[in-house]
């Protein structure tokens, strides 16, 4: 083992460099140091999602439905603005590990991160607008279609408000300060609660607004993240002295066509991933409601197990990103290897609770009756194929990250195209319809597609790390 002074942290969000085993526990520990907060940070999310589905499901099912339409429709043009954000993290990291004093540097990124989605906010508003037609051309009812088109009309104001939040968060993370934006989410869950109770019932002296009520509260909670985490900015000394809003109607066109050249292929890649997963919903409802409902339970597990790797992943960014601006590409494989083997040890401990408890965990969302039997039985078989492909899909998702670290987006954009429609989605027909496997034929395409993107991704990193 390496004496502790072989090796030096840099304390630019503690880059670790040198050599042997002090050198990987050290990276380890920053790692986990970064990932903890930012895995919470996102169930915190998921749970403010839960609380709009929960408040609405209690209002009416046809409301509740109209809003998971409406949220398709959401989350897509939301997706499309996340790029731009999510190119500020690697692009700090990147201007911190060459030289750690660069005010003016971090702050141009984290200036123009803002102008880039607010930029691409006007846009993607005006889409929003016509989301009951759009949904009407995709076959929805139009009852469905006109209460989805109230919800998105609503929720529409709050896009500029939940990118902005987002570049504050990867300006955060990059300064390795993960701890300020699960504050904020954190906060965020008690507001949007408070919000949907008042807005979707008519409570507190509010009018009782239902579905556009839910809209209106959850705009208000994207308001009030981006505002509380400028609030939390300004109080905390480490990312205070960025003054990141200083000068803030000055362009940096070098820096903003570099936001937007690096995050169009991270949101499209985002995208890739979740419309394989969106569309496998919509083929599996032609194979009947037990199938479907089976479906959507058996997702909902491995979507919270998914939040982990995922915190891993974004811990990596800054962690590749911090030692690839340094230009120390051994401490660059070690950040990206770390977070790969961290990955996928939680990953395989979750894959053996899924396939030895199935049963229980599905049963946890149904009510005993001859109709759930059905269901449990169909996620029994879902959960299975979940449990396989809990390693690789931790895997790939830190792995394609990684790569992010190094400023590498368009590779795993490509990556991602083909390992899900070229590999996992026509796998996944050819096993549904032409060997009659149904929901289980479609679910080994899922599991496929991932594998052929981890393995890809992982090669992808090897190949740039040890080239460099």
């Amino acid at each position: 083992m390496t004496d502790i002074a072989e090796f030096d942290i840099v304390h630019a969000g503690r880059r670790v460099s040198g050599h042997g085993l002090d050198a990987w526990f050290a990276e380890a520990r920053e790692l986990l140091k970064l990932a903890g907060p930012l895995a919470l940070t996102q169930l915190a999310q998921m749970t403010i999602m839960g609380t709009d589905m929960f408040m609405l499901g209690h209002y009416s099912t046809k409301a509740l439905a109209s809003a998971t339409l409406g949220n398709t429709i959401f989350f897509f043009a939301w997706l499309l603005g996340f790029g731009p954000a999510s190119a500020v993290s690697p692009m700090v990291a990147h201007i911190l590990g060459a030289s750690p004093n660069n005010s003016a540097g971090v702050r141009a990124v984290a200036r123009m991160g803002l102008w880039a989605v607010w930029i691409v906010s006007l846009p993607l508003f005006m889409l929003l607008q016509f989301a009951k037609p759009l949904l009407i051309f995709f076959g929805q009812q139009p009852g469905l279609a006109e209460g989805a088109g109230h919800f998105v009309g609503a929720l529409a104001f709050g896009l500029p408000f939940t990118l902005g939040y987002q570049v504050l968060r990867n300006y955060s993370t990059a300064l390795s300060r993960p701890t300020a934006p699960l504050i904020v989410m954190a906060c965020s869950i008690l507001f949007n609660a408070a919000a949907d109770y008042a807005l979707i019932f008519g409570h507190f002296g509010f009018p009782r607004l239902g579905l556009t009520g839910s809209g209106i509260a959850s705009s208000c909670s994207f308001a009030f993240s981006f505002l509380t985490m400028l609030l939390v900015i300004s109080l905390t000394p480490k990312l205070r002295k960025y003054r990141i809003l200083r000068r803030f109607r000055r362009p940096d066109w070098e820096k903003l066509s570099e936001v937007f050249r690096l995050g169009f292929p991270i949101g499209m890649t985002t995208i890739f991933e979740a419309m394989l997963f969106n569309c496998a919903t919509l083929v599996m409802g032609t194979f009947g409601t037990a199938s479907v409902a089976a479906h959507q339970i058996s997702l909902l597990i491995p979507s919270f197990t998914f939040m982990v790797p995922l915190g891993v992943a974004m811990a990596a960014t800054v962690r590749v990103g911090l030692a690839a601006g340094a230009r120390d590409y051994e401490a660059v494989r070690r950040a990206g290897y770390s977070a790969i083997v961290i990955g996928a040890l939680f990953m395989s401990v979750m894959a053996v609770v899924l396939w030895t408890w199935p049963r229980e965990i599905a049963s946890l969302w149904l009510a005993d009756s001859p109709s759930a039997r059905e269901v449990i039985a169909w996620a029994v078989v879902f959960l299975h194929v979940a449990a396989a492909f809990q390693i690789v899909d931790g895997i790939q998702v830190i792995a394609a990250l990684s790569l992010r670290g190094l400023k590498d987006a368009r590779a795993p954009m490509w990556i991602a195209g083909g390992s899900y429609w070229l590999a996992g989605a026509p796998m996944g027909l050819i096993l549904a319809f032409y060997f009659h496997l149904k929901g289980f034929g479609i679910w080994i395409g899922l599991a496929f597609g991932l594998l052929v993107a981890a393995a890809c991704m992982v090669w992808r990193f090897w190949h740039l790390s040890r080239n460099r």
